[in-house]
């Protein structure tokens, strides 16, 4: 017991050091060294800044042995209703709670006799212990203390570190648990999810959006296509496996199933004996499964079938460029009826009454004047009668037409069998220009070499529809026909005009364009809506970067703009010799080195750094290649625009786009029905 006779020594020494004091003041003051780790860890509501004074320094490293003879006495030192408090704030404490020393029935090996006590008694005599534990101790009383405790104190605290440890595990696997039980009900969630959706509707774009909750109409066919490439693959295993009873049987029903889904689209469009076929697919397909299948055969020859697939679709896509081009570029049937019948009976006019009223208002400069170059007859109507339909004054409008010699007859027949109310127009021959020769203009002299002629028409002697594809465009006739070309020389043809609109013959006319006139061009040249809102509109786009007279000379990132309405101040162009730097540019491009084709390359080039930027309601384009057009844009547009393949008289030009142009044909009208054109 030598732990006892140190710890009463250096109570007897702490008593003498106070002055002295009765024998049962001794004893309780031992007894409650041995009892304060207890009431450290029992008594949270007893003042627990004081107690955490006794279980500093020496005091809290012996608490092992003292810390189990206290808890025995606590049953004889307690009221039970003091006792019954301490237990229920201690539950939580495991094999140290009172609690537990209760139910097990613990005894008691020593009692202090005659001892009653109440809460206050106790409080003051554990301040008693404070008081005396906060004096500091010498350093004989903290040696004994420090001996007494070193065997007593290990045990305990393993314990509780055990307890501890065990407890945070516990802790955590119960959070592990926990997380485990979430995912396994968002699994099954997902799985219950999963069975509600017919795997089979492979049609559906997304099935979350609610404008495809269509029904499928055509999963079966799809089905039908899957079973077929499965088929396949394994008719090709079967035959290098050299399973001939199964290839043979896999090519029967590949047969059966090819010449039961035929050209069918939908399931509508199927032979009644398809799920017959189906099913026989299945099992074939299930018996080649069970032989032949191999994970690393069956991946290899689905990718070269893959491959395969995909270089046939870049083949078809190349033959729907070609086609698409040929069909925008062609001119229907209907229009070339048109255009026969307007030519011959405009020859059998008599010459007098093939003249157009009021054409001394042709070089009016204080009328609004209009250059429309075209050899489309139904076209050009449409442009004209739209923007006449909507000018608030139509005698005050000019239409300035130039054609080819083809159409010229057709287009001055048209117009004068239907003139455009009190508004003024002209048709002129383009090939009556004299002066617009190849001495004089680049792109004449170019067409005429022997290397351009190869370069348009024979376009390396494609053989094939895909292999001639990526060569039409090059030989669109429009980039060989000076209408194209004759925007650039637009004072040479109005030569006593000071300012004009250039309209394409693919635009419609939606409100009055006379405010055109007045908007100020700050100086410049040419008044177009930019198209740079998007990165593939600039310059670097239409342009040759990599050549130096490019690479000098413009930004790349410099903003595009767009022919089909432009305001053009003739004034300026002719003080600033637009087309001599027109010409010079063409000149160096007679190898095709700065830009590839069409005018708006050298137009970007020619007006640079002299073109106005107009607001965009003005001109709105893209109806001709673009369906994700906003209808509330379209219909506030002064011009919108078909620039690309999909042109309105065509029949693959857009439903959706194409009322707002034929709404201004009269297709009532004798010509039309007799060449059957029609909405």
């Amino acid at each position: 017991m030598a732990p006892k006779k140190g710890l009463l020594s250096a109570t007897a020494a702490q008593r003498a050091r106070a002055g002295g004091g009765s024998r049962p003041t001794v004893l309780l003051i031992i007894f409650f060294l041995f009892l304060s780790p207890a009431v450290f860890f029992f008594s949270r509501g007893l003042r627990s800044a004081d107690l955490e004074i006794i279980s500093s320094g020496s005091v809290q490293q012996d608490v092992g042995w003292r810390e189990r003879t206290a808890l025995q006495q606590f049953n004889s030192l307690f009221p039970k209703a003091v006792i019954d408090m301490i237990a229920a704030s201690t539950n939580d404490l495991g094999p140290y709670s009172l609690d537990h020393f209760r139910k097990n029935n613990l005894s008691v090996s020593w009692k202090i006799d005659g001892l009653e006590t109440t809460v206050d008694d106790f409080y003051e005599r554990n301040q008693t212990v404070i008081d005396i534990v906060k004096e500091k101790p010498n350093s004989e009383e903290v040696k004994l203390m420090d001996d007494s405790s070193q065997f007593t104190d290990s045990t305990a605290k393993q314990t509780r570190r055990q307890l501890r440890e065990k407890k945070r595990e516990k802790h955590a696997a119960q959070l592990l648990q926990q997380d485990n039980n979430i995912l396994i009900k968002l699994e099954n969630a997902a799985i219950e999810r999963s069975k509600s959706v017919d795997t089979s509707v492979l049609g559906k774009y997304s099935i979350w959006r609610k404008e495809y909750e269509n029904d499928n109409s055509d999963s079966t066919v799809r089905l039908m296509r899957d079973q077929m490439i499965m088929a396949r693959a394994y008719l090709a295993i079967a035959k290098m496996k050299n399973k001939l009873d199964l290839y043979h049987e896999l090519q029967t029903r590949l047969k059966e199933s090819q010449c039961a889904l035929g050209e069918a689209s939908t399931d509508a469009d199927l032979h009644r004996s398809s799920p017959d076929k189906i099913k026989s697919m299945g099992q074939i397909l299930s018996k080649a499964k069970e032989q032949l299948y191999d994970c690393k055969l069956v991946t290899g020859k689905l990718r070269a079938m893959l491959q395969s697939a995909d270089e046939e679709a870049r083949g078809l896509k190349k033959q729907s460029t070609f086609l698409s081009q040929l069909a925008a570029k062609t001119i229907p049937n209907g229009i070339h009826c048109l255009s026969l019948r307007l030519t011959i009976d405009f020859h059998l006019l008599p010459p007098e009454k093939r003249n157009f009223p009021r054409s001394e208002n042709l070089e009016n400069p204080n009328l609004y004047h209009y250059a429309l170059f075209s050899d489309n007859v139904l076209a050009a109507s449409v442009v004209v009668n739209s923007t006449i339909v909507n000018a608030k004054d139509p005698s005050k409008h000019v239409f300035h037409l130039v054609t080819d010699k083809l159409n010229f007859g057709a287009m001055n027949m048209w117009f004068l069998s239907n003139p455009p109310g009190k508004a003024t127009i002209h048709v002129e021959n383009v090939d009556e220009f004299r002066w617009l020769n190849s001495s004089y203009c680049p792109v004449l002299r170019q067409l005429e070499s022997a290397a351009m002629r190869e370069y348009y028409f024979k376009a390396e002697h494609p053989t094939t529809l895909s292999s001639g594809a990526s060569n039409l465009k090059y030989r669109n006739p429009k980039y060989l026909s000076m209408l194209n070309h004759l925007r650039f020389y637009l004072p040479q043809v109005y030569p006593k005009l000071e300012k004009i609109l250039f309209l394409d013959d693919d635009i419609v006319v939606q409100k009055d364009l006379t405010g055109l006139w007045d908007v100020d061009l700050h100086g410049k040249v040419n008044g177009a809506v930019e198209t740079c809102g998007e990165s593939f509109h600039r310059f670097d786009k239409y342009l040759n970067f990599s050549n130096p007279h490019i690479a000098r000379k413009f930004d790349p990132n410099a903003c595009g703009w767009a022919y089909g309405m432009n305001m053009f101040d003739l004034k300026e162009w002719k003080k600033r010799d637009m087309t001599g730097i027109y010409h010079k540019w063409q000149n160096l491009n007679e190898e095709r080195l700065l830009w590839k084709l069409g005018t708006l390359p050298p137009g970007l080039i020619t007006f640079y750094g002299l073109t106005h930027p107009l607001d965009k309601s003005w001109h709105v384009l893209g109806l001709g290649y673009n369906p994700g057009i906003d209808r509330s844009e379209i219909e506030n547009a002064a011009v919108v625009h078909y620039n690309g393949n999909m042109k309105p008289w065509l029949e693959l030009a857009m439903t959706k786009y194409r009322g707002y142009w034929s709404k201004y044909i009269k297709y009532n009208h004798p010509y039309l029905r007799q060449c059957k054109l029609t909405e």
